[in-house]
């Protein structure tokens, strides 16, 4: 029996267990996850004492997130309660994510949702990050799982294991947009699914483990939430956690204020945020501007912003507000973290540390507030120095290949009849 159900947040029907799915009346609406039992811990390993996860037997171990209150960082800002969600490689610290990104915890759940859920495989798309953490988990959970990532990535990109280990495709063309419809389209003639992106429950759920780390470290919702956003899965998945713990009722009755943050010049939902519409602008989304930033992981021209349950929402519900951060505010937000706590962070999460900055100095966040600011990723130099990494030497495609050129690419691939 099942500690979970799914229902519509729309119209509130609730749905039998399914595999990345809108509610069949309301397309424009997320689903979202209710768990019968309020939070508590078991005496399993890592992110699996949670029961606030959408899974019931998982067989491989997943480390969980680092949660600390700061010293160096908090005393440089004039903060009395920030807490540092380290996602990332920092052994001494206890921080075990070898992928060095929270979207590990992304893979690890919707992975085991997945097979829980009978799917015999998965399409993913992604920018890097994600890929990273669905190959290596792929790899290490004997899971099929083909990557779709844009070629403009592939810089910026690793796996731990060779990437001939996990079929990888590389959109020559286009961007990760692109990279996202193509997958969409290899779904379809390889008859797995694709992973859903923000309309999976188990990405958010898994996301928002961050959450039930903190929430188990500090004892109670901190005032406020800082992450770095692409698509805003992550924010929304955290935001979805903080309603179940409000609703719980024993760790706060406030929801935690969302501080988000994209790298400029390509800001769509920070635009849209500040003249308070729910509709991107297509200017916006112009493809050229992703060129001009250096967090290409947060490059996406589909976040997760317009539809109910999106960021749109959870920024309303929790008196949210948008940030916008230039290269240089980047850079510097990385080397001000190595400096104060010691460890390298990636460009997305430099983003989310010159966002604190930013709402610190506006007073946006005060001093003797409970903050927690969601380290995405780090420790990737660290892990170089101990860990052997590959590069991703993927097939290259077009986002304009057919349908009869994908079967003839992936069905032997594959080892399957399409």
């Amino acid at each position: 029996m099942s500690h979970y159900s799914i229902r519509c947040r729309k119209c509130g029907k609730t749905l039998e267990n399914s595999f990345c799915a809108f509610c069949e009346h309301c397309k424009d609406a997320l689903l979202v996850t209710e768990y019968d039992q309020r939070f508590m811990e078991s005496g399993a390993e890592g992110v699996w004492r949670f029961n606030w996860l959408p899974v019931h037997e998982p067989a491989s171990v997943q480390p969980g997130p680092l949660v600390y209150r700061s010293q160096g960082l908090a005393q440089q800002l004039g903060l009395e309660q920030l807490y540092i969600a380290f996602n990332g490689y920092w052994p001494e610290k206890g921080a075990l994510l070898e992928t060095c990104t929270f979207k590990e915890f992304e893979a690890a759940v919707v992975l085991q949702n997945a097979r829980e859920n009978g799917v015999d495989g998965l399409i993913v798309a992604s920018a890097g990050n994600t890929a990273r953490a669905f190959a290596h988990l792929s790899a290490v959970s004997g899971f099929p799982a083909v990557i779709v990532v844009p070629r403009m990535c592939l810089g910026e990109m690793w796996y731990l294991e060779p990437s001939s280990v996990v079929p990888t495709f590389a959109i020559g063309d286009g961007d990760y947009s692109d990279s996202i419809d193509v997958a969409k389209r290899i779904a379809l003639v390889t008859g797995y699914p694709f992973e859903g992106g923000v309309k999976n429950i188990a990405k958010r759920d898994g996301l928002g483990i961050v959450l039930l780390e903190a929430v188990s470290k500090i004892g109670r919702l901190p005032d406020h939430y800082v992450q770095a956003v692409g698509s805003g899965t992550g924010a929304v998945g955290g935001w979805e956690m903080a309603e179940r713990f409000v609703r719980d009722g024993r760790f706060g009755t406030r929801l935690p204020r969302l501080h988000l943050g994209q790298n400029l010049p390509f800001a769509p939902m920070l635009h849209a945020w500040e003249k308070n519409s729910r509709t991107l602008f297509p200017e916006d989304l112009d493809p050229a501007l992703i060129s001009q930033i250096t967090t290409r992981v947060l490059s996406t021209r589909y976040p997760a912003y317009t539809v109910l349950g999106g960021v749109y929402d959870a920024l309303t519900a929790t008196k949210g507000k948008m940030y916008g951060v230039v290269n240089d505010a980047v850079y510097a937000g990385m080397e001000t973290f190595f400096a104060a706590e010691g460890i390298d962070i990636v460009p997305a999460s430099g983003v989310a540390v010159a966002v604190l900055k930013d709402a610190v100095q506006k007073g946006e966040i005060k001093k003797n507030e409970t903050v927690l600011l969601n380290i995405t990723g780090g420790g990737e130099a660290r892990l170089r120095k101990e860990k052997k990494t590959h590069l991703v030497i993927p097939k290259f495609i077009s986002k304009n290949i057919t349908e009869k050129e994908l079967e003839e690419l992936l069905c032997p691939v594959l080892k399957k009849s399409c």
